[in-house]
């Protein structure tokens, strides 16, 4: 099937830690370019953790946000590629209903203070408190979660982008032969959608996108068990997801001298009691701070109530979270995505098997939708960002320097790619096939030898254990309990 004639469809309605240290330094710089008022701003940005924007990873794309940044890295020259699988973090999204509540319930707290409380207030608490009660809350429950307009930017420009990057693989020859697999979850399903659209202006400059229905070629085809298969791992449900005690240094941390000391601080800036307030309607104040800038690129007055220091213990508090029920925390999290492993080396093995029969590959590139949670059990799995020591309740000040931070992992519209090259001049059969992996369209170096680029057969050697003996069905099978009894 082709895409529907352009003319018609007019009428239709429209690295890791290096990477770290640049995009701070880079926001940083920025302070010096914008408002005094909007410097804290580009100074939180930095420590979002899974709420940070693209671009705050990839200062670059502030600039223009379409064009395609060659690595150097990248392989050029004798070596073209052949497929390309990416798995791609949905964009920009609204809060979580969860999220809006809480919210909704710190908000109430300054709604609720009686009229002469502001008497006891220093000038400047007393108008940030005004400032506070006085900003809409501009959010809903109907939203939850939802994909909003920047997040279907997000996937139409890093589109515009790899297109840009990999025009062979992404030309429109090959637009119906690209695979899309998505999460059910409906910001997913979108960014699937957003992605198409932004291919659709690749191949038609100054057309407007059609709708996803008159996409005929690309609807995306929903794989929970793949895309969410943390969902699907009943180890993983009852020992982590379920378990009352699987997140003991989150909350550990929460009671401890570094949040409470914002706490307090919080407290004494909106003038209300400590007791009123906790670790999470602090957590959801900062992250409402995020939420306005991604969303509508505003600076809340939330912003103004924290500083850098209470920004880096707060992104603490949300790597803890992801590192213990994602991360390296327990074995489960990362082993759980073994299927999603193991598909992603399918796919390439496929395409070097129809290459050495010189067939066309009938894949040539495979797009899959998901979460934060998808892509780091999944880098976890892979050996990537792990710390010498684990993060813990008491080891913050230790862990300032490490590895894992979310934010700088899997911000919105975070990706994966693996880019599978065929090298004509290779000196033997094995050279013939390489492999490089990009995160977040930065070249990413092996994590067991800090190469830029493998041979494929090397990298599948690497991962034998994980591809041959990891098997979700044995992985996810709770152990089995003795019910005998000695009882009479």
């Amino acid at each position: 099937m082709m895409l529907r004639d352009p003319r018609r469809l007019l009428r239709v309605s429209v690295a890791p830690a290096a990477a770290l240290a640049v995009a701070v330094l880079s926001s940083l710089s920025r302070c010096s370019l914008l408002e005094p008022e909007d410097c804290v701003i580009s100074a939180l940005s930095p420590y979002f953790g899974t709420k940070t924007r693209y671009e705050d990873v990839n200062p670059g794309l502030l600039l223009d946000p379409e064009a395609p940044r060659r690595d150097p890295e990248l392989l050029e020259e004798t070596c073209t590629p052949v497929q390309l699988v990416a798995l791609i973090r949905h964009g920009t999204r609204y809060p979580t209903a969860k999220q809006i509540r809480k919210l909704r319930q710190l908000h109430g707290l300054l709604q609720a203070r009686e009229p002469g409380d502001d008497k006891t207030c220093a000038a400047g608490s007393h108008d940030l408190r005004a400032a506070l009660a006085a900003w809409p809350l501009g959010y809903a429950e109907w939203m939850d979660g939802q994909l909003v307009e920047k997040g279907w930017q997000d996937m139409r420009q890093l589109a515009l982008r790899l297109a840009s990057l990999f025009p062979a693989l992404f030309s429109f020859e090959n637009y119906c032969r690209l695979q899309l697999i998505t999460s059910s979850k409906h910001r997913c399903v979108d960014s699937g959608a957003a992605f198409l659209q932004g291919l659709w202006q690749h191949y038609h400059p100054g057309l407007p996108p059609p709708d996803i229905a008159d996409m005929e070629c690309g609807t995306p085809r929903i794989n929970d068990k793949l895309m969410r298969f943390f969902d699907h791992c009943e180890k993983l449900l009852t020992e982590v997801e379920r378990n009352a005690t699987s997140l003991y240094h989150v909350e550990a941390f929460k009671t401890g001298p570094e949040m409470q000391n914002i706490v307090k601080k919080v407290a004494a800036t909106l003038q209300v009691p400590v007791s009123n307030l906790s670790a999470d309607l602090i957590q959801v104040a900062f992250f409402t701070c995020s939420f306005d800038l991604a969303i509508k690129g505003v600076k809340s007055p939330w912003c103004d109530v924290f500083d850098i220091d209470d920004a880096k213990v707060l992104e603490y508090l949300n790597d803890l979270k992801q590192y213990w029920k994602r991360g390296y925390g327990y074995t489960i999290n990362s082993r759980s995505s073994c299927t999603l492993f193991q598909d992603i080396f399918q796919h390439l093995d496929k395409a070097v098997e129809q290459k050495q029969r010189s067939q066309p590959v009938s894949s040539p590139v495979i797009l899959q939708f998901g979460h934060a949670e998808t892509l780091l059990p999944l880098l976890s799995l892979m050996g990537y960002f792990k710390d010498k020591e684990p993060l813990t309740a008491y080891n913050y000040k230790e862990q300032m320097h490490r590895k894992f931070r979310s934010g700088h992992i899997v911000p919105y519209a975070s990706n994966l790619i693996f880019v599978l090259y065929h090298c004509k001049n290779a000196k033997n059969p094995k050279e013939e096939f390489q492999v490089q992996m990009l995160l977040n369209e930065k070249v990413l170096p092996l994590a067991h030898s800090q190469e830029t680029v493998s041979l494929y057969e090397d990298l599948k050697n690497h991962y034998k254990d994980i591809l041959q003996n990891c098997h979700t069905s044995k992985e996810c099978e709770l152990p089995k309990v003795n019910n005998t009894s000695d009882e009479l």
